[in-house]
Parts: structure tokens; C-alpha cells; sequence
């Protein structure tokens, strides 16, 4: 491959990478108005929960309901058509235009001729009780904080002016303030909980639309849940005072109407969203996860309760979140039923694992994937998220995680791991059919496109284990240079600490001149190590540690991955949602027309049950019907890959994936110092002068001192850069709750 000019993109001139194809004006048009379309609704949808506490909006929310009340579905429906119908509308549009852009995204984006400024890779706080918060961010944090001020301070003008209309004492008014203002905090706080649920619908269409991967989008869950908690503790407190003041505490804490507001349900809703947030505070989080883990299971209690306490109309303002967590809780769900063969595992000398898992050929993921792994004889609840450490192109068949033992349960693991390889040699394995490690699986989730190969120029920062996405970002890349697929990176540097130099091996998982022989012609590499608590290198320094103990065991056809995950088949994944939503659409129809309305059922909390239990049945029997079609199509697509290409995994593949790399000169530059931390004040600098006026894609994968530090330079750099200097681009690749 020859040598590729400084400025040619290469995607443009090298023959190898195939040049770009135009997308055919009706699909670019299509994908135009469905984007427009989408935009419309969603502003629209703001704008209504923006303006929601002004009389004059709630005088005509009040006129639309008496048009609409009539129908079928009655004040329920009617107040859904304005809170919920919206965000599903959007998520059906979404699925449009995922299906019909599929992968070209990728194909058609070119790097920019000149440097770029993007709200959501422009870090504007590097520390604090948000973390690192992009500019994009930032306006999201200032627009809720301005909705909260604005209908905190609209509610209580109306409610002072809502006083003059009663002729009680003084104290009455101030008793009766009190539990108007908790009236409010109390709505306040639903209309936060019709967005508490989407970040964490991890295979959300809606987060595939926005591009914002699941690992990401939990902490914007963290964030509107201690907002949420705080706007329902201040809604219960403050009835509390006034009834403890009118000395009826106790009655009303345990009153149940049947026509209104439920007390009792709000009160068990309340406590146990209590517990929920106060062992998710960050103290209590890490000193005992378990406990966070075990008592964030009441969301299921939170919910229902709340449903009792509100009844079904009032429901329906957070209903759409709600649904679209129970279909993503639903098909996860059915995914972890299935375990997965582990088709080797390796411990290497620093206390990492390998594991290598199988998986369908035809399901996809990209090189900064992550997945959630259960051990079924160590718990049966505990799931933990892992980065991928392969490339879609290493292994159609497989897919990789490297492990760090830092607790009890990776102890666990590597226990087993050398317990197998200890009583069953290698050779043993292969012929024992039954000698088979099982885990069960989540996902993959990630990013909807491969972000990493969008930029020509790239620094990959990580910190001890963090090295294992940029080992899946490397082999991504070499991978697609060899096969001639579209890759932008040209100029990569890594910048690696570690604590000691046993930790070093690592990058020797991946063997660069073997996927690609003539790389260093086409892409510059750097890699920069630095062993921060040993203050010379060990006399074993250019040694290459074998495994201590690997394992690599027979594969069947059988013990492959589900390929029922939501960012999946977009199709599939498309097809369960819109049948789940129309499957709730009738049965909430069908109870109305043959009970509710025959019947004149009129309890509240009885109504908001029948709605949560119709959104159960929905996504459990219309949904689980999708779920059934599209598990045969994945046998059968399965099947007919099998026969196509024989045994889905191939022994002397596995034998390559764990088998230490010999040891020889690099084609790259490459230093390790020793004693020393890295000044990324002058690593940066440095890469301004030399790169010039072009987008740098900084990718970090570390602790959070280490995000914070990358932030901080990148936000340094892009204040005070000259024209001839590059855009730092900032990105996180962590999973930090």
C-alpha cells in the first residue's frame, strides 16, 4: 500500500477503501422529513410541559379534554394523546429512519476540511458534582433548571391568587398553601418522571436515534432521579406539615379514596423511592453496591404505587417512559435466559481475564460495545458491564472481554477459570464435549455508529484496564484497512498508564502485524506507556508473559449468543415496539368498552391498576408474540449461516486467541517511561504543532481523576487555540454509576 498524503482523506483517494456512494434523493428526502417531522413533535411536546403551569395552557389542555372525553378511551385517552403519544409517535418515526439509513452514515461522512466546533464533544465542566459536562449537556442541565425555577414560581403566584377565593382564617390560608404547593412539587415531579425512564431503556430506539449509548445515558438517569426524588420528597413533606399541624397525620397518611388522590399507595410509592435514592447516593454506592443493586429492584413497587395513588389518567403524563423501560426490561429479559459458551478463557500474569464468548454471525456491534455478564453459580442478580475488547472483523463468530479481578465477584471468576484449566488440560478439553464454561449474556449496547472511525486523528487515552476499547478500536482499524473498508483514522496516539510493567502484555492480546502487515504505510501510530509506581524497568522488560493459565473448550451450535437485544435487527426491534404499543392502544380499548364503561367503574387506584396491568399484558403477550417470531428467525437465519459456512467456530482460531504473541521489533513508535505520570499539558501541545488545524478525536477510558484531567486539557487547548491548531474533541468511554 503506498504512502498516503497528509491531506487526502482516506476514504477519497485510496482505491482500496472504495469511494462513497450517493444516497438516492427519495431516501435523503425521506430521512429529511421524518427528521423535521420528529423535531416538530418533540418541540412541540417541550413546549406543552414547558407552558403546562400558565392557566391559559391549562385552560385549553381543560377544552381538549371536554372535546375528547367522549371517546372510546375518555379523559385517559385524552390526556395520553398530549403527554405520551408524542415521545411513542417519535420513537415509531425513529425506527423509519434507522430502518431506511442503515449503515451509509458511515459510508458517506467525510472529515471536514477545517477544524469544527460540536456542542456535544466541547467539555465546558471538567469536575464537580456533574462530572465532565459537554456543552450540549450543559444547556440540557440549564433548561430543566429553568422549567423547575419557572413553574415552581408561576404555581405559587396561582396559588396565592387561588387563597382570595376562600373566606377562611389566616391559618386555614397558610395550611391551605402548604398543600397546594405540595400539589405542585407533586405534578412537577411526574412531568421529570416521563423522562426518568427513557436513558435507561438500554436498546431504546430513541437512544439509537439520538446516538447516545446506554453507558452515557445512565448518569442523565442519575441526574433527573435525584431531581425526581427531591420534587416528590418536597410534594410529600409538605403535606405532612399541614396535616401534622392540623393534627390529622395519621388519618390522612393512611386514607385510600376511591374518587381522588389515594394517600396510602403515595405514602409506600414515596418510601420506597426513598430507598432507592438514598442507596444510590455515591457513599452508600460504594461501600456497598450490592445494597444499591438489590433495593433499585422497588422500582417495580415505586411504579405500581404510584399508579394506585394517581390513577390512570394522571398516569398517563409518564406512561410513554414507563412502557418503552418495560419492553427494554422485557426483551433483556428473554436475551439473559439463553447461556453462552465460553469459547476460551485466559488469565494473564497482571490479574486480567479474557473471556471469549459465542456468538450469531448475524449479530452486530461495533468496537466500543459493552456487555453485561452473569455468572449463574455465583448470583443469580448480579449483572456487571464489561467494554468489548474484539472487532466486529476479528471473529464472525465471537466476540471478546477483558476482565480485571478487583472484587469478589471477578475473584470468583478467575477461581473458576484456573480451577478448570487446573483439573482439565487443554487437550482434555477439546475431547470432553460436556467441559464447557457458561455464562449468560446482555446485550452488546454501544453507540449506533462506530464514532471512532469518523475522525482522521485520534488520541486514545486509558488508564490500567481501560486499554481494552482501544485493543477493539486498533484491531477495528487495521482490520478495515486490510479489507478495504471505509476508515478515516490516520494519526493515532496512545497514551497508556499503568501502575506496574506487569501490566504491559496487555497490548500483546493484540497482534497488529498479523491482522495488517503494512499498517504503519498507511496510519501513523504512537503509542506512549508509562509505568507510574516502578522507577526503572524490570530485568523481564521485552519478555512477553505467557498466560498462566488458558483454556480453550469445544464450541456447539447451541451455545451462541441471543440475538434478542434492542439494538439489534432494527427491523425486529422496530416490529416489537409497534405491536406492543398497538397491543396496549387495544387492550386499554377493550377494558374500557366490555368494563370500565359497562360497569361505571370510577375508582381511581383501581383504574391506574387495570392501565399498569394492560401495559404488562401488552408487552407480554403482544410483544412476547414478536419475541417467538423473531427467536425462529434467528434459528433459521442460524441454520441456513451454518450451512453456508460449516462449524461456526474453528478450533485453530480458538487456539490463536489465546496463545501468547511472540516478541519482536514494532513498526510503530513507541516508548515506556517509568517513574512518572504523563503531562498531558505537553503531550497536547505537542499534537497542536504537529496537526495542525484539524477535528482530534480524544477517546478516554479510565477513572474518573483521569476523564477529568483530559477534560480539562481539551477544554484548556480549545479556549486558547490558534487558527493553525486542532479541536480537541472530547469522549468518554466509561461506565461509571
Amino acid at each position: 500500500m503506498g504512502e498516503v498524503s497528509a491531506t487526502e482523506p482516506l476514504l477519497i483517494k485510496e482505491e482500496g477503501f472504495g469511494s462513497f456512494k450517493k444516497t438516492p434523493l427519495l431516501v435523503s428526502s425521506t430521512k429529511l422529513v421524518l427528521k423535521v417531522a420528529m423535531w416538530v413533535i418533540f418541540i412541540a411536546w417541550a413546549t406543552l410541559i414547558f407552558l403546562y403551569p400558565l392557566e391559559f395552557v391549562n385552560n385549553l389542555s381543560g377544552a381538549w379534554i371536554r372535546v375528547t372525553r367522549e371517546t372510546l378511551f375518555g379523559v385517559t385517552g385524552s390526556i395520553f394523546l398530549l403527554f405520551s403519544a408524542p415521545i411513542l409517535v417519535i420513537a415509531f418515526l425513529g425506527i423509519i429512519y434507522l430502518t431506511i439509513s442503515g449503515e451509509e452514515e458511515l459510508h458517506e461522512k467525510n472529515a471536514p476540511k477545517n477544524a469544527r466546533f460540536r456542542l456535544w464533544t466541547f467539555p465546558v465542566i471538567a469536575d464537580g458534582p456533574f462530572g465532565v459536562v459537554s456543552a450540549a449537556e450543559l444547556i440540557g442541565i440549564v433548561l430543566f433548571s429553568v422549567y423547575i425555577v419557572w413553574a415552581v414560581v408561576v404555581y405559587t403566584i396561582r396559588n396565592l391568587g387561588l387563597l382570595h377565593l376562600f373566606q377562611v382564617t389566616s391559618k386555614e390560608k397558610s395550611l391551605l398553601l402548604l398543600e397546594l404547593t405540595g400539589l405542585r412539587f407533586g405534578f412537577i415531579g411526574l412531568m421529570c418522571l416521563a423522562f426518568l425512564f427513557l436513558p435507561i431503556s438500554r436498546g431504546s430506539v430513541l437512544l439509537r436515534l439520538i446516538d447516545i449509548p446506554f453507558e452515557h445515558a445512565t448518569r442523565y438517569h442519575v441526574w433527573l432521579g435525584h431531581l425526581t426524588m427531591l420534587l416528590f420528597t418536597l410534594h410529600g413533606l409538605f403535606y405532612v406539615i399541614a396535616w401534622a399541624i392540623e393534627g390529622r397525620l395519621l388519618h390522612e397518611l393512611l386514607a385510600w379514596k376511591n374518587i381522588g388522590i389515594a394517600n396510602l399507595p403515595g405514602v409506600i410509592s414515596l418510601v420506597a423511592g426513598l430507598f432507592m435514592w438514598v442507596t444510590s447516593l455515591p457513599p452508600v454506592r460504594r461501600i456497598n453496591f450490592e445494597l444499591f443493586f438489590y433495593t433499585h429492584q422497588l422500582y417495580v413497587v415505586f411504579v405500581v404505587f404510584l399508579a394506585l395513588h394517581v390513577g390512570d389518567f394522571i398516569f398517563t403524563m409518564a406512561a410513554a417512559g414507563i412502557f418503552l423501560f418495560m419492553l427494554d426490561r422485557f426483551l433483556r429479559f428473554f436475551q439473559s435466559r439463553r447461556t453462552v459458551e465460553v469459547l476460551s478463557a485466559t488469565c494473564l500474569p497482571c490479574g486480567t481475564m479474557e473471556l471469549v464468548l459465542s456468538k450469531p454471525g448475524n449479530l452486530q456491534y461495533n468496537a466500543l460495545s459493552w456487555i453485561f455478564l452473569q455468572v449463574r453459580e455465583f448470583s443469580w442478580l448480579q449483572w456487571h458491564p464489561f467494554s468489548v475488547s474484539s472487532s466486529p472483523l476479528d471473529g464472525k463468530y465471537q466476540i471478546a472481554v477483558l476482565i480485571k479481578v478487583l472484587g469478589d465477584w471477578t475473584e470468583k471468576l478467575r477461581g473458576s477459570i484456573l480451577n478448570v484449566s487446573k483439573e482439565n488440560p487443554q487437550t482434555e478439553l477439546l475431547l470432553r464435549p460436556h467441559s464447557k464454561m457458561k455464562v449468560s449474556v446482555e446485550g452488546p449496547y454501544g453507540h449506533e455508529s462506530a464514532y471512532h472511525l469518523t475522525y482522521e486523528n485520534l488520541i486514545l487515552v486509558a488508564g490500567g484496564i481501560g486499554i481494552s476499547p482501544f485493543i477493539a478500536i486498533l484491531s477495528d482499524i487495521l482490520h478495515r484497512i486490510k479489507v478495504g473498508k471505509p476508515c478515516l483514522p490516520r494519526n493515532i496516539l496512545i497514551v497508556w498508564a499503568v501502575k506496574k510493567s506487569i501490566e504491559l502484555p496487555l497490548l500483546h492480546t493484540l497482534d497488529m502485524e498479523s491482522i495488517c502487515p503494512q499498517f504503519s504505510n498507511t496510519i501513523n501510530l504512537e503509542i506512549q506507556t508509562y509505568v507510574t509506581r516502578e522507577s526503572q524497568p524490570s530485568l523481564e522488560e521485552g519478555n512477553v508473559h505467557a498466560p498462566v493459565n488458558s483454556s480453550v473448550f469445544p464450541a456447539s451450535k447451541r451455545g451462541s449468543m441471543s440475538i434478542l437485544v434492542g439494538t439489534g435487527n432494527i427491523i425486529w426491534s422496530g416490529i416489537y415496539v409497534i405491536v406492543s404499543t398497538i397491543g396496549l392502544v387495544i387492550l386499554v380499548g377493550l377494558l374500557n368498552m366490555f368494563y370500565i364503561n359497562p360497569f361505571e367503574i370510577s375508582s381511581w387506584s383501581y383504574k391506574g391498576l387495570l392501565f399498569v396491568i394492560c401495559m404488562v399484558a401488552s408487552v407480554s403477550l403482544f410483544g412476547g408474540l414478536v419475541i417467538s417470531f423473531w427467536h425462529l428467525w434467528e434459528r433459521k437465519t442460524s441454520a441456513f449461516d451454518e450451512s453456508e459456512n460449516g462449524e461456526n467456530v474453528d478450533i485453530a482460531q480458538q487456539n490463536k486467541l489465546v496463545m501468547p504473541k511472540d516478541s519482536c521489533l514494532p513498526s510503530f513508535a513507541s516508548s515506556i517511561q517509568y517513574g512518572k505520570r504523563p503531562d498531558f499539558k505537553e503531550i497536547f501541545g505537542t499534537v497542536s504543532d504537529r496537526w495542525g488545524n484539524v477535528d482530534v478525536g480524544v477517546i478516554v477510558c479510565g477513572p474518573t481523576a483521569l476523564q477529568s484531567s483530559i477534560a480539562k486539557e481539551c477544554r484548556t487547548q480549545n479556549f486558547n487555540r490558534r487558527s493553525n491548531h486542532p479541536i480537541f474533541h472530547f469522549n468518554s468511554h466509561s461506565f461509571d454509576l
